[in-house]
């Protein structure tokens, strides 16, 4: 009797062991059947991206009836509903998810669900699919529009966006009705409302960066609340009559919503070349107005801004440095990152604190579905995460990385520790049997960090998530010479000497935050948050004497000593509210407790600057997202006020963005706002060896509270397979800060004179970008014209170029698909970066007799260092099981792959009365090759 049944059709049979069971009550506007058995029956399951099979086998368990269905269809099709006090009859329906769905009745005891999709499959021999590389295929079934005519109009549909295979939320998805103005976006909890939806036979379109854009046909059958959109991977397939293989890309993409706004995704971040990490903050200085030739830093040097300028935001908590080794890698774990965008100016009321950009990252919540297991292992390092779905809603995502002392990080290492140290390592002298002199060097060099993120579902409105971040770099190459009394002959005395050069710096963070859905139009959420920052800096020698006759000890300390703490103490609470269609308003209200303290020392009796802040900052803020003319204009005015309790005054910061969509394709926009910055992070002046930063609290006396002004223009032009942008800006910056140490002489003495000085200045350019979205071939072209200027009484008359000035920099990012192989490639051309050097030497005879050597300096940054430019080439080879499922890659990287020479900076001494200068440079070609395997 089965094999009568259409294969091509999906169906369900179920087999009751009940008697006259009937279903004619779910064809509409049919005659009424008889009463089913299966109506007592009441489902109270919940599904998150199941798969057809998981839910039927549930339900027979649970339920004690038997279901018949195509098992390598079910085994392939998704499905996430929560069912609620819903009649057995209905879930079965819902489970088809369908239009045209009727039940036909076979014998007393049996009946099965034909549904009326016409849908096709084609298999291979082993009733699986592929995509064109021979990789098992994730299956996004396609609807067939309802042609009935619709029951309602002008409704409200909410409900979650989700991964599919993992069942994890998915933030920032664009939701919108096809054919209207209508839309929306999924907050960071993947939740979204759609308002005035017209019909219900309406269709949804719901996209995302590295996902299948997904169409949905509404129909009456379908439940508007708890709506689930599942979502496909880029690599997925769609089925239509045959199997047709995904063509879209994307990696990088610029907000069609938001100017000046750009989106990376995390998971293709493996495509692009690396020096022994997926990085997010260095895949980031590859797009438009973002340096890239700082290969110092992993912070981002944003529209002529420097890193402390921009707002790093982990889960709701802030990052202070996100640097590792040097600034070579980033601190931020790929593995653990779901979603990430970067807002380069005119940024939203809920964001301040910062005079130039922010970053927003969200941090994976772990497969709701499966424990997965996966890590990475390169040159550099080791990297390991899991993923536990301990119940139906709680869930685990933990990420743990370490440097081992491989080739790349005794590379870095090395070459660097060299150019910072003037004192070499000596190798380890034991003493003799008299006990003659030891020489012990102790190194230590490594960083860490770890990622842990905690989720849980009390109710379908509520969720609570708890994140911990925490990241470490040591870097210790301290040496002790220790010589016994009598060494050498004779009654001296014995001393040992230590020469300390110790760098220990890092991040600890950690958020707990109460997520709730108030109403479909109302959604909120509450945060309290931990982050603390420390850095100690040890470059010091330390000798001790034991007088051999009267074993008194000295000791004497010099050298440099510095130290640098900040904690910050936060809560904010945010919400959203969909007022009307037209109508989303976003309001909310902060503070934050700041403890910062830094002192620098040269011995350890002279101090020559400490600093201790303790401050509160507290606010609110209110906006309102308008839109006119079924989307084509929008409007977002907004407000933010703050009000800082060292300075006792109230910051008033007006926010206004807009846009026209002309046409579908080519949209104008805009935006103005002013920004403050009561944390600062002050460059300290060293023309020597290079200058350093630390982060102090503004006081209004000697750091006052910094101010910028933003603004942006921009025009775009998109189609489905590029994009052409063009964006203008220019910053205003008021009360910027840099510390200095200046030396005074006169006929009898020399004085030091440390000062903090205050400026203003400002940031200009334009940046153009031309992107190819899809098929094979992707990547993007931009170029950026800029100029930073800054102006300090000080240092003269006029402007200066800032120290992160770039003039022209050009990019180039290529990537290449072909079958199992991703090929891919970045050029980076910057001009020269501006710097200060030493015009001449002098020397001062000091009142005990001694000399000293003394320099004078050029004009304040009038030098530049040589053009930056640098060729990166990668490829990766995909690994599948057996199974044809994708679980991993191997992964050769290339990173300066012609070996140019870049400088980093220049380093100067005196010798005999000359000036004599050396470059410290940037790393040469070096290779890298990275293995990533995982469960699922």
């Amino acid at each position: 009797m089965f094999h009568s049944i259409p294969m091509r059709k999906y169906l369900v049979i179920v087999t009751l062991f009940l008697a006259n069971p009937c279903h004619g009550q779910l064809i509409k506007k049919k005659a009424a059947m008889p009463p089913s058995p299966l109506d007592k029956i009441v489902v109270n399951d919940q599904f998150a991206s199941a798969t057809l099979h998981e839910v039927y086998q549930t339900l027979m368990t649970n339920y004690k009836v038997n279901i018949i269905y195509d098992s390598n269809y079910c085994k392939k099709r998704y499905f996430s509903y929560w069912f609620s006090k819903t009649p057995f009859t209905r879930a079965i329906e819902i489970t088809t998810r369908d239009p045209g769905v009727s039940i036909k009745p076979l014998d007393k005891m049996t009946y099965y669900i034909d549904s009326a999709l016409n849908i096709t499959i084609k298999y291979d021999r082993t009733s699986t699919i592929y995509t064109e590389d021979g990789k098992l295929a994730e299956v996004m079934p396609v609807q067939k529009k309802f042609e009935g005519p619709a029951e309602k109009k002008n409704f409200n549909i909410s409900g979650k966006v989700v991964d599919v295979a993992s069942g994890e939320p998915l933030p920032f998805v664009t939701v919108t009705v096809s054919g209207t103005g209508i839309g929306t976006v999924s907050n960071a909890d993947g939740l979204f409302s759609l308002l005035n939806v017209p019909s219900d036979t309406a269709t949804i379109s719901a996209s995302y960066l590295g996902y299948l854009t997904r169409t949905i046909y509404l129909n009456p059958q379908m439940q508007t609340g708890n709506f689930i959109i599942e979502l496909f991977p880029g690599g997925a397939v769609s089925l239509k009559d045959v199997v047709v293989t995904g063509n879209r890309n994307d990696m990088m993409k610029m907000s069609s919503g938001d100017l000046s706004m750009i989106k990376l995704s995390p998971a293709k971040l493996a495509e692009l070349p690396n020096v022994g990490e997926k990085d997010v903050m260095r895949a980031f200085q590859l797009m438009p107005g973002v340096s890239a030739s700082n290969e110092s830093s992993s912070g981002l040097y944003v529209r002529g801004g420097t890193p402390d300028q921009n707002l790093v935001v982990y889960d709701g908590f802030t990052i202070y440095h996100v640097d590792h080794l040097y600034g070579f890698f980033s601190a931020f774990n790929a593995n653990a990152v779901k979603d990430v965008q970067l807002y380069k100016g005119g940024f939203d009321s809920k964001f301040g604190g910062r005079l130039s950009s922010v970053m927003e990252l969200t941090g994976k919540e772990g497969n709701k579905k499966n424990f997965n297991l996966g890590g990475d292992i390169s040159l550099l390092s080791c990297n390991l995460f899991t993923e536990i779905p301990l119940t139906e809603n709680i869930s685990i995502m933990a990420a743990w990385r370490r440097s081992w002392k491989g080739p790349i990080y005794n590379w870095i290492f090395d070459s660097f520790n060299q150019n910072d140290n003037e004192t070499e390592q000596q190798p380890v002298m034991t003493g003799g049997p008299g006990g003659g002199p030891s020489d012990e060097t102790k190194t230590t060099s490594y960083f860490s960090d770890l990622n842990v993120k905690v989720t849980y579902k009390p109710t379908e409105k509520d969720n609570i998530a708890y994140s911990y971040f925490y990241s470490i770099d040591k870097l210790d190459n301290s040496t002790n010479f220790t010589a016994p009394g009598g060494f050498g002959g004779g009654n001296s005395s014995g001393f040992s000497n230590g020469t300390t050069d110790l760098t220990r710096y890092g991040n600890v963070g950690m958020s707990l935050k109460w997520s709730r859905k108030w109403a479909d139009r109302l959604y909120g959420n509450t945060l309290v948050s931990y982050s603390n920052y420390y850095s100690e800096r040890d470059r010091s020698n330390e000798r001790t004497t034991t007088n051999s006759s009267t074993s008194e000890t000295t000791t004497i300390k010099n050298g440099i000593l510095e130290n640098n703490d900040l904690t910050d103490l936060s809560f904010k609470s945010d919400y959203e509210w969909n007022l009307f269609k037209w109508s989303d308003l976003g309001f909310g209200i902060f503070g934050t407790d700041y403890d910062i303290n830094y002192n620098y020392s040269q011995d350890d009796t002279s101090e020559v600057l400490a600093r201790s802040g303790h401050g509160i900052l507290t606010g609110g803020y209110i906006q309102d997202k308008m839109t006119f003319f079924k989307k084509r204009l929008e409007i977002k005015p907004g407000i933010r006020l703050s009000y800082f309790d060292i300075t006792g005054k109230l910051y008033q910061e007006p926010r206004l963005a807009t846009g026209l969509n002309i046409t579908d394709r080519l949209s104008l926009k805009g935006s103005y706002g002013q920004f403050y910055q009561f944390a600062n992070r002050i460059t300290r002046e060293d023309i020597l060896s290079g200058s350093r930063d630390f982060w102090i609290l503004s006081d209004e006396t000697k750091v006052p509270v910094s101010k910028s002004t933003h603004y942006i223009a921009g025009v775009s032009y998109e189609t489905n397979n590029y994009l052409f942008s063009v964006e203008a800006y220019k910053k205003d910056l008021e009360n910027i800060s840099e510390y200095s140490m200046r030396f005074s002489t006169t006929r009898f003495s020399t004085t030091v004179n440390e000062s903090f000085y205050t400026g203003y200045g400002f940031a200009k350019g334009i940046e153009l970008l031309v992107q190819k979205k899809a098929r094979k071939f992707t990547g993007w072209v931009s170029y950026s014209l800029g100029q930073a200027r800054n102006h300090f009484d000080v240092y003269g008359e006029g402007y200066f170029a800032a120290n992160q000035d770039v003039t022209h920099e050009f990019k180039a990012v290529s990537v290449y698909k072909y079958k199992r192989w991703d090929f891919s490639a970045t050029l980076v051309y910057a001009t020269g970066r501006p710097y200060t050097a030493p015009a001449g030497s002098y020397s001062i005879t000091l009142l005990d007799g001694t000399s000293e050597d003394y320099f004078t300096v050029t004009t304040k940054n009038s030098l530049r260092l040589p053009d930056y430019h640098r060729l990166d080439l990668s490829a990766s080879y995909h690994i599948f099981n057996s199974n044809k499922k994708d679980i991993g890659y191997m992964s050769l990287s290339l990173f300066n792959a012609y070996n140019q020479t870049n400088v980093w900076y220049k380093q100067y001494y005196i010798s005999e009365g000359s000036v004599i200068e050396s470059n410290v440079n940037y790393l040469g070609i070096t290779p890298n090759l990275t293995l990533s395997l995982k469960i699922r």
